[in-house]
């Protein structure tokens, strides 16, 4: 079976899947314990063979998931990763961003070019995300991105935390058809 590549332009990144190629400019940029500990599947500490294997995952139009570049002058530089999780009729959206890049409005411009992939291209009728309770930076994001809280604060592991801490549930209705239910998945803050 081919696979589609889905590449992603907005006004100052490139989305993109992640390529074996990849894998050292993936462990440079993930391997910062304040970006692990928010992120509820990534290895700790993070290496070359976690990245070697989060890169060889197939990639699907179903469930895109994206390493985030910065585009410059010269050759982009990695930044973050973003990605829908499916979940039934619904996906979860995970993300991170490097800390050299907090701040900057990054996560809120490659969440509006997924959001917009979810409800456009895959059609779904709504997206969940989550975010550990002092993540108020992700709050912030999910928010701009239009999510609502569903009032749903629930435990998630964290490798980097060993262990779990609360999460705060939201949800984005993109079909107004449909309604954004009570839920939670089994955690999918995005990791490399």
């Amino acid at each position: 079976m081919k696979e589609t590549i889905m590449f992603v332009r907005t006004e100052r990144l490139l989305l993109r899947p992640g390529w074996a190629d990849d894998a050292s400019a993936l462990v440079d940029a993930i391997s910062h314990a304040p970006v692990a500990r928010m992120l509820t599947r990534a290895p700790w500490p993070y290496e070359l063979a976690g990245a070697r294997d989060f890169l060889a995952r197939p990639h699907t139009p179903a469930a895109p998931s994206f390493l985030i570049f910065l585009r410059t002058a010269g050759k982009p530089r990695l930044i973050g990763g973003i990605g829908l999780t499916p979940q039934g009729d619904a996906a979860e959206l995970g993300y991170w961003i490097t800390p050299d890049h907090w701040g900057l409005g990054f996560a809120t411009e490659a969440g509006r070019a997924v959001v917009d992939m979810a409800r456009h291209s895959l059609r779904l009728p709504r997206l969940h995300a989550s975010h550990f309770v002092d993540n108020t930076a992700s709050g912030h994001v999910l928010t701009k991105l239009g999510f609502t809280r569903t009032g749903k604060i629930k435990p998630m592991t964290s490798s980097a935390r060993v262990g779990e801490a609360l999460a705060i549930d939201y949800c984005l209705e993109l079909d107004e058809r449909s309604g954004c239910v009570d839920f939670m998945g089994e955690g999918s803050l995005l990791a490399a």
